[in-house]
């Protein structure tokens, strides 16, 4: 469910690279830019309002009395870091959009991270709202965990040292629950946990003395996801229906080391360019890369992660 939030917001907001490396717009330390200014807020409170509508009309239709619920043990804690990368998300490309609009730099952080917390918590109170769900403090904390990491480094450093993205590849395992994992690529991106991998997206050149000839726009990402999961805490008995036999789905974490590419910081790119190109920093892009798992041990992939 929240994935769905996820997708619907991010469609709509520019998740750029942090000012401190972007080619600078002279509207955005040039006062307010009055036009600018109200098209963000009224697209702002127009994207929260008819995702909220239609979250309710659609999603949480079975409403209950206020209740919470503990569900940090589910899906290998895959559903936490997908929490924390959307609050994360969110935070920062609110803030980019209110830098574009001649707001300050402290303003923008504050409104980006509480825009962000807005965003989450509604989510939050529906759950709690909702049958068959409800409030989760795992949930909560881990979206605080996302808003701090972009809020003290914008702070700190005035820039994203480090980004967390989302990558997604389809999965073997949608076909034992389709209800569930999601019948159609659309709705297995938003459910099936076994296709999404959450990366820790670190620029290099921000964090080591490297020279000036090194590439600012290469990242090294740290990656992890799960596989297996046909269930929250557990997979369900599952008999193949040719044979009668019941297949057993092992369940195991993997983690994952590859580059990455912060296109925001691509050389040649004045500030439009940078802003189109930057949209699609809340994805990793997909690169050759190296996994661990205790089921499988190392493994290469030279381009895609295998979900097997």
């Amino acid at each position: 469910m929240r994935r769905l939030l996820a997708l619907v917001l991010l469609a709509s907001l520019p998740l750029g690279p942090a000012r401190a490396q972007a080619v600078p717009d002279p509207a955005a330390d040039a006062g307010l830019h009055q036009g600018r200014f109200i098209g963000v807020v009224a697209g702002t409170v127009v994207v929260y309002a008819l995702t909220s509508y239609f979250l309710g009309k659609t999603w949480y239709t079975k409403r209950v009395p206020f209740h919470s619920f503990n569900d940090n043990g589910e899906w290998l804690q895959m559903d936490k870091v997908g929490h924390a990368t959307t609050a994360y998300a969110i935070g920062q490309g609110e803030y980019q959009l209110f830098r574009w609009s001649g707001v300050n730099e402290r303003a923008s952080i504050l409104t980006g991270g509480l825009i962000s917390l807005l965003y989450q918590t509604t989510i939050e109170l529906f759950d709690g709202r909702s049958e068959g769900w409800g409030f989760s403090k795992g949930d909560m904390a881990a979206n605080l965990a996302g808003i701090g990491l972009f809020m003290g480094q914008q702070y700190g450093f005035g820039e994203q040292k480090v980004s967390l993205r989302y990558g997604w590849r389809r999965s073997l395992y949608p076909q034992y629950r389709p209800n569930l994992l999601g019948k159609n690529i659309g709705n297995q991106m938003l459910k099936d946990y076994n296709g999404q991998q959450y990366w820790l997206s670190v620029n290099v050149a921000s964090v080591l003395p490297v020279g000036p000839s090194f590439p600012r726009w290469l990242n090294l990402a740290v990656g992890y996801s799960g596989s297996g999961l046909t269930g929250g805490h557990a997979n369900p008995p599952y008999f193949d229906p040719s044979t009668g036999q019941e297949v057993k789905l092992t369940r195991y974490r993997q983690f994952y080391l590859a580059p990455d590419v912060s296109l925001g910081r691509l050389p040649g790119l004045n500030y439009t360019g940078q802003q189109l190109l930057s949209a699609g920093q809340f994805f990793k892009i997909p690169a050759p890369s190296v996994e661990y798992s205790g089921l499988h041990g190392v493994r290469f992939h030279p381009l895609f992660v295998s979900k097997d």
